[in-house]
């Protein structure tokens, strides 16, 4: 595999204090949680601990608040923790932290990107939150791809490893990279071109199939196949789709090629919806594709927060193969990057 980590059942963690980095970063809206896939992802982790007779301290973050935002503050997620276990969340400090007394076992750390140090990655504040525990563990995918203090500053101080869920997300992923069932096809679609741009440029010469749709198909066709045309040990054929006449999303025809072209793929990539999903008008494009896919026989891949969150509103999201956590994190590993938060996690 592309990392050698360290793996949370390798952890003497009987008696011992871990801090676990969770991913908490859900929607919430009049302090209801919309979506807690994100904190089922990690909650075996959780368990695991719990039964391995350790003591957990949570950290983890919502949002991107300037400062001590109450409206970003982690209270919904300490209730759905206490729900979980059965108990009654009780404010308390963690050392010089706000947060909540779950059970006796369990507490959960305040809102970590209230404090500007946890960004900046400064190592007096990792050296502070790392002082809270004996051993760190980091369940937190989709924030793999950030070196802030709760993800890569802390594990320099204390013996430190990869959670259930992010050892799942790193076999995954490494398996499409190094050793993928073939056909391999990549789906891409979105907005941001610069955040997926990266990832189409990797699979040029690993995938079999490259298909970009969404807005990126749009403004940046020519770039797409220029760049393309340019990768000289290229292997796959690319697909820019068409957009329908209010360039909302992509044509019906174009859904139906990438189809055809996806018939005989033993494994499937997807990332980002192919039009604006938000609007019913326009979610033909990916319903059609998501749909598609499902009734071909191969290994399906899923990631971004968008067409996640689409695709469980439809009910569709069971019958993916697999559905990554990562968003950003996930393309990143895609496009051959290394993540500090996995390199910081690796056999000495």
């Amino acid at each position: 595999m592309l990392y050698n980590l360290k793996s949370l059942k390798e952890a003497q963690v009987s008696g011992k204090t871990v801090l676990l980095r969770a991913d908490l970063d859900v929607p919430i809206e009049n302090s209801q949680i919309l979506d807690d896939s994100r904190l089922n992802s990690w909650f075996p982790t959780l368990e695991y601990l719990l039964g391995n007779g350790a003591k957990i301290i949570i950290v983890g973050h919502l949002g991107r608040p300037n400062g001590a935002d109450k409206n970003l503050t982690l209270l919904p997620v300490a209730n759905w923790i206490a729900t979980k276990l059965k108990a009654q969340i009780v404010e308390e400090k963690i050392g010089d932290f706000d947060g909540w007394k779950i059970t006796d076992s369990v507490s959960l750390i305040e809102n970590i990107r209230f404090y500007k140090e946890e960004e900046e990655n400064d190592q007096e504040f990792a050296r502070k939150l790392a002082q809270l525990g004996t051993i760190f563990v980091n369940d937190a995918f989709a924030t793999a791809h950030r070196s802030h203090a709760s993800t890569e500053g802390i594990a320099h101080f204390i013996p430190s490893y990869a959670g259930l869920r992010v050892l799942q997300e790193v076999e995954v992923l490494s398996r499409v990279l190094e050793s993928p069932d073939r056909p391999l096809g990549v789906v891409i679609g979105g907005a941001k071109i610069e955040t997926k741009l990266p990832l189409v440029e990797k699979m040029h010469s690993l995938a079999d199939y490259v298909m970009v749709g969404g807005e990126i198909a749009e403004n940046d066709k020519v770039l797409l196949k220029v760049q393309h045309e340019k990768v000289s040990d290229r292997k796959s054929v690319l697909l820019v789709a068409d957009l329908n006449q209010s360039r909302q999303d992509i044509t019906a025809k174009s859904a139906e090629n990438f189809l055809q072209l996806l018939a005989d793929a033993k494994t499937i990539v997807w990332n980002g919806p192919m039009g604006k999903i938000e609007d019913p008008d326009f979610q033909n494009g990916t319903l059609t594709l998501a749909e598609g896919i499902i009734n071909i026989r191969a290994y399906s891949i899923l990631g971004g927060g968008d067409t996640i969150g689409f695709l469980r509103s439809k009910t569709l999201l069971d019958k993916f193969s697999f559905v990554s956590v990562g968003g950003g994190a996930m393309l990143e590993f895609l496009s051959g990057d290394r993540l500090p938060g996995l390199t910081v996690l690796e056999q000495k």
